[in-house]
């Protein structure tokens, strides 16, 4: 595709309003799966191809239960305590799945293993060793994502591109984690261009990385954009955005809260 030279976002990003009801969260849900139509449509591409992640982040049991009923079946959430502790609030629920998206720390490992059906954010070795220890204890395996700095900001997690080469070559070994693909958080910025160069080089790198995978990793799926970025990621190959605001509505807390540096149009 061609592009301009730039492309600027607004100076002030959209403020969601919050979904109260049922019939907020299907109008949310149609405007959210008209933008990737849309996106999906500029660049010759299949909108059955992309996954929608809803984000119920910092949201209550009683929205979820909402949005559940809107027609979400698998939710993103960045803290393990606090997607836990929902799993266990709708156990009700049995075919309501939890995708753990932010930063893991070891001693939570047992937790994910525990409830989660997804991890996006795998970026070390030793989280890959907590992880599929404790999915062997409980018998079950998780789907992972290797999570890329693809901004270059030391604030930010995720395994610099040099190095996701070599650590492919060590998943192999842990047979609990099942590997789909890649995931960024893009720049923190409002030129747009700089944040499309975040979702070119993760689209690249799968791309360089599908030459010489090892056997049992799948360099299949992108999990890339967000509320406000989504189309741009969906333009450069996403097959997965997650979204948050624009479904469930503006948050109090800042997204420096749970992504070091991250976007607020997530």
């Amino acid at each position: 595709m061609n592009y301009p030279e730039t492309e600027e976002w607004p100076a002030t990003p959209p403020r969601y309003p919050q979904a109260n009801t049922i019939e907020d969260f299907r109008h949310n849900l149609n405007v959210v799966q008209t933008r990737i139509a849309d996106a999906c449509r500029r660049v010759a591409r299949d909108p059955a191809n992309i996954r929608l992640l809803p984000v119920s982040k910092t949201v209550d049991e009683a929205r979820v239960r909402l949005s559940y009923a809107a027609g979400c079946r698998l939710l993103g959430e960045n803290k393990v305590q606090e997607a836990h502790g929902k799993w266990e609030a709708m156990a009700d629920l049995p075919d309501l799945r939890w995708s753990v998206i932010g930063h893991l720390q070891t001693n939570k490992a047992k937790l994910v293993a525990r409830f989660a059906t997804e991890f996006q954010a795998l970026d070390s070795l030793r989280v890959a060793q907590a992880l599929d220890r404790h999915l062997q204890a409980e018998g079950r395996s998780l789907d992972v994502f290797v999570q890329v700095n693809t901004s270059g900001e030391a604030s930010k997690y995720g395994l610099p591109p040099d190095d996701v080469q070599a650590f492919m070559r060590i998943l192999p070994t842990f047979s609990a984690l099942r590997v789909r693909g890649l995931m960024t958080l893009a720049l923190l910025t409002r030129d747009a261009l700089r944040v499309r160069a975040c979702f070119v080089l993760l689209r690249t790198l799968r791309d360089r990385l599908r030459q010489d995978t090892p056997a049992g990793i799948e360099m299949n799926e992108l999990s890339m954009g967000m509320s406000g970025d989504f189309e741009i990621a969906i333009e450069e190959g996403a097959t997965v955005v997650r979204v948050g605001q624009a479904i469930y509505g503006a948050r109090s807390l800042p997204d420096s809260h749970f992504w070091p540096a991250a976007s607020a149009w997530n």
